[in-house]
């Protein structure tokens, strides 16, 4: 039995996560796997209310769950940033989901703005540190408001948190047995500090994963061939800042925001997963917002449970969808509303 805390989150995020847990309950029912859902109001109606955005008790509570289900955060009445770092940043860094997993996966049928690319040219995996960087939030201003205005960012990369990384993208490339090439996405020619220690951590542990061939890429270089030849790429690996870009410009090379999906990892602990489109509240309450990255977020969530079997079935349903069923993964042009397109995946599982 599975604990799961669902955060339906704002805008369209709980029409989402309703066609997410129609999916995981139609599939597991067929696998016979038992979980239980615990709902929270995490997010801006909540914060509008009662200016609570992640309290302790409801944090101690989330530790003890197998895992989280989320659809989105962010509200338009809310200023940008008290959400985002208030719950998002506060639940990976609490959580020590130290890993951000992307899979980058053309389905079939699916449309990709890069021409005479097929489904077997991209298909390739981002593992993104999550825990450090840049998004430690650490800087300060000096002289603020005055001509002689001084502002620094921080970029906190220990060799504890790179290892920790780097050991989980290793383990991963060899898992995914693929052409087992992992990609160090850096920027060691300006950024000679940080990317120093990326760079020595990558090569010295590499030592102890002989089969794993390694690569390097600076990150401009990176988002070309990303267009140009996708299917270079098996697993690369990055730092915060780095990560949180290369897997946007991914998403749309897969089909965009509607299809990607994402993971928040501990893989000691508690680990998020989540449609990476965010919360689209111009589409809110209008069921046509996509589904399917909140349903493949869910497979990724079995996955992770080591339910790998319903994971598969999650995705090969979702492949049947777009091959044979949706004309667009666009909001409101894909010729079915949200709830059809769950039903269809559901249809598709049996």
């Amino acid at each position: 039995m599975y604990k799961i805390a669902v955060l339906p989150g704002d805008g369209t995020g709980p029409e989402v996560v309703r066609e997410g847990l129609k999916v995981l309950d139609a599939v597991c029912e067929k696998q016979g796997i038992k979980y239980e859902k615990v709902d929270y109001d995490l997010g801006g109606e909540r914060y509008k209310k009662t200016k609570e955005i992640l309290p302790q008790s409801v944090l101690d509570e989330l530790r003890t769950v197998d895992s989280i289900f989320l659809g989105a955060i962010g509200h338009p009445d809310v200023k940008p940033g008290i959400l985002e770092k208030g719950l998002l940043l506060k639940l990976r860094f609490s959580l020590e989901q130290y890993i951000n997993l992307r899979p980058v996966k053309l389905y079939p049928g699916v449309w990709t703005p890069i021409k005479d690319k097929k489904p077997e040219d991209i298909d390739f995996v981002v593992i993104r540190e999550n825990n450090e960087g840049l998004y430690v939030g650490e800087g300060e201003f000096i002289d603020k408001d005055t001509p002689n205005e001084v502002a620094i960012q921080v970029s906190r990369n220990s060799r504890a948190g790179v290892d920790r990384c780097l050991k989980y993208a290793f383990e991963y490339t060899q898992r995914r047995n693929r052409d087992k090439t992992l990609t160090l996405v850096g920027k060691t020619n300006v950024l000679t500090y940080a990317f120093d220690l990326w760079e020595r951590a990558f090569h010295e542990m590499g030592k102890d994963y002989p089969d794993v061939k390694r690569d390097y890429a600076h990150v401009d270089a990176t988002c070309m061939w990303m267009i140009k030849n996708p299917e270079w790429f098996d697993v690369l690996v990055t730092d915060n800042m780095f990560g949180d870009i290369i897997t946007d410009l991914a998403a749309m090379i897969q089909g965009g925001m509607g299809i990607a999906a994402g993971g928040n990892i501990n893989p000691e602990g508690v680990s998020m997963f989540e449609p990476i489109g965010g919360s689209a509240p111009k589409y809110t309450n209008q069921n046509v917002i996509n589904p399917l990255a909140a349903i493949c977020a869910g497979g990724m969530m079995l996955d992770t449970l080591g339910e790998t079997e319903a994971a598969n079935m999650i995705e090969k349903a979702v492949m049947d969808v777009t091959a044979n069923k949706l004309k667009s993964l666009s909001a409101g042009k894909m010729g079915y509303s949200t709830t059809e397109v769950g039903d269809l995946v559901v249809k598709a599982l049996k």
